[in-house]
């Protein structure tokens, strides 16, 4: 364990700090020469998409030169995926499990990639090698001895759509709707509470919005530690002149003091640029407060002013919504003591934010997990749509609605169907391609997983990639429960703390990541993704992986359907081997199954081929909602005055909240360095 060591840094956020990051990280995978490809080909067309976040690519042509397109966050998931180094056979057979579960995850992760297929035996308590047919057979033995309702499949936002798709196709056809995945732990609530208003649980905008933005709110987040891609849009934003604002309880420093990478004289100088106008430090919790406050002043406001100069959109208001008379009515009788209180921010300040927005045409809101992980996600993203639907703010060039997702293909993953509740239509179109009886009940999401881990229930867990039991609430507990469970299967490209608890029968399956030349059958195959701006492309790898026996998701899991086709003398059409061999094949029945579920993936295979993919369609950003009313819809809210905290301060005043952050050097359950120079 190094020795802690506290120290102010003094340069900017990004700059010269994150390319030293990023090559370093190379360094220390003993790859530093990989580096140069990995800037040259990371998220650009016909390159690989990068295994971080969601953040979306810069366009391509013949006249928009791309440059680099990465991150050091990126690229230090970049070079743990390229690395060299093995946590092979040969070190499973040095290391029991036990004694694994006493390093650090750092040191787990960073023993490198796993190359051959394992197998747990409780007797020795360690991992062995097993054959991949063997694997295949012994998973599809267990899960037909077990009943299909005690068997959770759980998705990372990293599988790929091919690998999704037939994940949830895999769980549907053996008869279990348990589909836990990643944005269960983090971006659910912007999904339902965007749906419900606005008939689309995505992001409202594209890229391109940044460059016609004239006032970007950034809520609860921390872009330069957890998607620095973001953050040379909001610098770029801020160089034409946009107002940047942020509501975090923290002035980090990405905000103060940001230098882009690609900013050759910030590099130079060693110098940056404010990017936020003003953070202003809301309590812990105090989103929707604030949120309130400013549409609280605008509103009365708004009452006062002449017919010429009213401050709100109400041909929008008219035009395309309901509601707004009820939420203007809970607005004027809100009481601002309550407003003050529970936001922490002053009426200054909430004066100075209202002022902003109105002045603005064009308005970007965008949050994270500082928004989303509260007890009152759902009602403070509902805040936030009500505010940009107060002037129109949906539906228009730089305006829009924009929860910056983590994995690189968490909400891609949705769209195929890898969640435990899907459209009918969806179901009957599995049903149809595949000549299949599929699971139509909807299925446990994370957290009823969990429950289900831990009271017995839910006896065997799947899981594509992912670090299930760190993610998870109440980690101990689970990772016990695991252990107590008939069977674990996880399919990953590097070890981690979860797969240290196998059930009685545990197998550890090497995956190829999307650096890695992906052949079958003697052709190369591709993956697609989709990020958080509703972009789907292409990526491909562009190393050779270093074992023989590491397999790619899409290949992985039709394996195993395979193997409990046969097993069950299933009479279904799921040609699993010709889909482990021919990814297009997979985007067919992808094409198929979503028809008039999802729009936009028409021609699937062909629309993959153009540099960048392709655009699914989003009718919000239209103002077309896809809402029982047709139109988009304010809701009400109150302030919670009596949530954990309340009632904590009730019993004793001096009760301290405490906040969680993110270090700098980690992603997600991924901790790269036990160093943040932030």
């Amino acid at each position: 364990m190094e020795d802690l060591k506290i120290e102010e840094y003094k340069d900017p956020a990004g700059g010269r700090g994150a390319v030293k990051g990023a090559l370093n990280a190379f360094w220390q995978q003993r790859i530093p020469l990989q580096v140069i490809e990995s800037f040259r080909k990371a998220n650009t067309p016909y390159g690989f998409d990068c295994p971080g976040c969601a953040f979306p690519d810069k366009k391509s042509g013949k006249n928009q030169p791309i440059g680099v397109d990465s991150c050091e966050q990126g690229q230090k998931a970049i070079a743990w995926e390229m690395t060299p180094k093995r946590t092979d056979a040969i070190f499973f057979a040095q290391y029991s499990v036990s004694e694994l579960r006493t390093w650090t995850d750092l040191d787990l992760e960073n023993q490198g990639r796993l190359t051959t297929p394992l197998r747990y035996d409780p007797a020795l308590d360690h991992y062995l090698p097993v054959a991949w047919p063997e694997a295949f057979q012994i998973i599809a033995q267990q899960l037909l001895q077990l009943s299909a309702q005690a068997v959770a499949f759980y998705t990372s936002g990293r599988a790929s759509n091919e690998a999704a798709f037939l994940w949830q196709l895999l769980a549907r056809s053996y008869g279990s709707a348990h589909l836990p995945d990643s944005s269960n732990l983090c971006h659910e609530p912007s999904g339902y509470a965007m749906k419900d208003m606005l008939g689309v649980g995505k992001g409202t905008c594209t890229l391109e919005d940044f460059e016609h933005a004239e006032l970007i709110i950034v809520l609860g987040q921390n872009p330069a530690s957890n998607h620095p891609r973001m953050m040379a849009a909001l610098h770029a934003a801020s160089k034409r002149g946009a107002n940047i604002i942020a509501l975090n309880p923290l002035a980090e420093l990405g905000f103060r003091n940001f230098s882009d990478p690609k900013d050759v004289r910030e590099m130079l100088t060693n110098t940056g640029r404010k990017i936020a106008g003003k953070v202003y430090a809301v309590k812990i919790g105090g989103d929707l407060a604030a949120l309130k406050g400013v549409m609280k002043i605008i509103v009365e406001r708004d009452r006062q002013l002449p017919e010429g100069e009213r401050e709100l959109d109400l041909t929008f208001i008219a035009e395309h919504t309901v509601g707004f008379e009820a939420f203007k009515a809970d607005l004027i009788a809100q009481p601002w003591h309550d407003l003050l209180s529970e936001s922490g921010l002053t009426f200054a300040d909430l004066v100075e934010i209202a002022d902003l927005y109105t002045a603005s045409s064009a308005t970007m809101c965008t949050w994270c997990m500082g928004i989303t992980h509260h007890e009152n996600a759902h009602a403070t993203v509902q805040g936030i749509v009500n505010l940009l639907l107060l002037k129109g703010n949906i539906g228009k060039p730089g305006a829009g609605a924009v929860p910056v997702r983590g994995h690189s293909n968490v909400q891609g993953n949705r769209s195929m169907g890898a969640t435990g509740k899907v459209p009918e239509s969806f179901l009957d179109n599995m049903e149809r391609v595949f000549s299949v009886a599929v699971q139509r009940q909807p299925g446990l999401d994370a957290v009823g997983t969990v429950r289900g881990l831990l009271a017995g229930e839910i006896k065997a867990l799947l899981a594509l990639g992912g670090n299930f039991g760190v993610a998870s609430p109440d980690s101990p507990r689970l990772l016990d429960a695991l252990h107590r469970s008939e069977l674990t299967v996880h399919i990953a490209t590097k070890l981690n703390r979860t797969h240290l608890f196998p059930g009685t029968v545990g197998l550890l399956l090497p995956s190829l990541g999307r650096t890695d030349i992906d052949a079958r059958s003697a052709a190369v195959q591709v993956i697609t993704v989709e990020d958080s701006m509703s972009m789907t492309h292409a990526s491909g790898g562009i190393k050779k992986p270093i074992s023989d026996e590491m397999m790619g998701e899409p290949a992985i899991v039709s394996g195993i359907g395979a193997a409990l086709s046969a097993l069950s003398k299933s009479q279904d059409r799921i040609a699993w081997d010709e889909f482990a061999d021919d990814y297009a094949q997979i985007r067919e029945r992808i094409e198929n199954c979503l028809d008039g579920v999802v729009k936009g993936f028409e021609d699937y295979n062909e629309k993959i081929a153009q540099p960048g993919g392709f655009h699914l369609c989003n009718d919000a950003s239209l103002r077309r909602w896809q809402t029982p009313s047709g139109r988009a819809e304010f809701r009400v809210h109150a302030v919670t005055l009596d949530g954990p905290i309340h009632r904590a301060r009730r019993k004793n005043p001096q009760t301290l909240a405490l906040m969680t952050v993110r270090s700098h050097d980690q992603f997600n359950t991924t901790v790269y360095s036990l160093n943040d120079r932030y």
